[in-house]
């Protein structure tokens, strides 16, 4: 991987401090842990492999001066104090994997706030304000089918009843694996920060989609976190033999499935540009070849950054379920059964975050929303978040073949860095 990553790096954006090579060096190094036949990686939460890449971490951030600890929950704290510690700032993200990963999911965010601190230890630059590299624990949630465990616990914004319930592939339960650890319940709620004292949390992470890459940039400044409303649709007619049943006789419920879901696919773009829906999860009854389908269960899941629009296009979605099933004679059945509300990135984080990109490498800006959730999302409930998005090779994540190059992965450590001395209180020459 590091000869890939060095091959065609344009050596005049190690500057400032800022070092590609010893980037490279060390996505390279957190890809051999929990590596695939596939060439991917396999860092499941609260699994040895996510805590040898935790400790991995932990040495490079005391080789850059940063105070160290692991909280109750398992997340990594890195500090670097500053002239006024009683503000800080935080940046990070996560180094735990889907089951057959890529290796810039998560690692970049936290390599990349790392570097910064690197590149200050090289300058001498103490900043004004305390500055913490963050590594969260269970980001993606492969384990227990629900993420962003770390970042939870250390807002505050968990339930022991829901966490109790939840068990892995193997019938372990969350408590038990969290024993395996050396943590419980008791250390998770100790885990729990007061943000008061806390001004922003940046969070660098890649695409996952080809925004960026049709636009022809490295970076991108995201305007919001979309929040998920998931609805589960059951259209419910009658089964029947296929050969006796005239077509002029049936109540066929997958026709009406199949007609809702081709009509979903034109409803996002009449509510906002940043909404989308999609059905990607379909269960057809009896499911036999000569069978007339009695009964489609579907679930749609419907993400907006802006809690007003998701919400009016779920009240569409739901509509038009009504109204087909209304048009072809059979019965509907519509539940929700997610509900997150979308963070907005306040204007002030995204004005500063393009002034940063501006300032540090000249490029021009463009705003996305993020349609994925992030640790971004728990943590900007509770202070001001900022998110920079860098470059995704084909928009591919979640998979082997996931791709940054190191040009867009230093350029986004620049915009990183200058948007960081703003927050931090650290003013450098222009």
């Amino acid at each position: 991987m590091l000869d890939q990553l060095l091959k065609d790096y344009n050596e005049q954006l190690t500057r400032n401090g800022v070092d590609g090579r010893r980037l490279a060096e060390r996505l390279t190094a957190l890809s051999e842990i929990g590596k695939t036949e596939a060439g991917g990686c396999r860092r499941i939460a609260f699994s040895p492999e996510e805590q040898q890449a935790k400790e991995l971490v932990m040495g490079w951030m005391e080789e850059a001066g940063l105070q160290v600890t692991q909280d109750g929950a398992g997340n990594v704290i890195g500090v670097l104090h500053g002239t006024s510690p009683e503000r800080s700032v935080l940046s990070g993200s996560h180094v735990d994997s889907v089951p057959d990963g890529g290796h810039f999911d998560g690692p970049l965010g936290v390599l990349a706030a790392l570097e910064v601190a690197e590149a200050w230890k090289t300058q001498g630059i103490q900043p004004v304000k305390t500055y913490e590299v963050i590594i969260f624990t269970d980001e993606e949630g492969a384990r227990f089918q629900s993420g962003l465990t770390g970042s939870q616990a250390m807002t505050g914004q968990w339930e022991q009843a829901a966490k109790a319930a939840l068990s892995d592939t193997s019938g372990k339960s969350f408590e038990s694996v969290l024993s395996e650890n050396d943590l419980s319940f008791q250390s998770f709620r100790e885990a729990e920060r007061d943000f008061s004292t806390i001004d922003a949390f940046v969070e660098v992470h890649i695409e996952q989609g080809k925004r960026l890459e049709k636009e022809d940039l490295p970076v991108g400044i995201v305007q919001g976190i979309a929040g998920p409303s998931w609805l589960n649709v059951s259209f419910q007619g009658a089964a029947g033999h296929a050969g006796n049943t005239p077509m002029n006789d049936r109540r066929d419920a997958l026709i009406a499935a199949g007609r809702f879901v081709s009509a979903v696919e034109v409803l996002p773009p009449k509510v906002s540009g940043t909404s989308v829906a999609t059905v990607g999860k379909l269960e057809v009854k009896p499911n036999g070849v000569n069978v007339i389908p009695g009964e489609v269960n579907l679930t749609v899941d419907i993400r907006d950054i802006e809690e007003d629009s998701r919400d009016k296009l779920r009240d569409a979605i739901w509509l038009l379920a009504e109204e087909v099933a209304e048009d072809r004679g059979i019965d509907v059945e519509i539940e929700q059964v997610m509900y997150v509300a979308p963070v907005k990135v306040k204007q002030d984080m995204q004005d500063r975050a393009a002034r940063a990109l501006e300032k540090a490498i000249g490029r021009r800006t463009y705003f996305l929303p993020s349609g994925a959730g992030h640790d971004a999302m728990m943590v900007g409930r509770k202070t001001d978040v900022a998110m920079l998005f860098t470059r995704s090779q084909d928009g591919i994540s979640h998979n082997p073949a996931e791709w940054s190059t190191l040009n867009d992965c230093v350029e986004t450590v620049h915009v990183l860095k200058e948007l960081l001395e703003d927050l931090c209180g650290i003013r450098t020459e222009a």
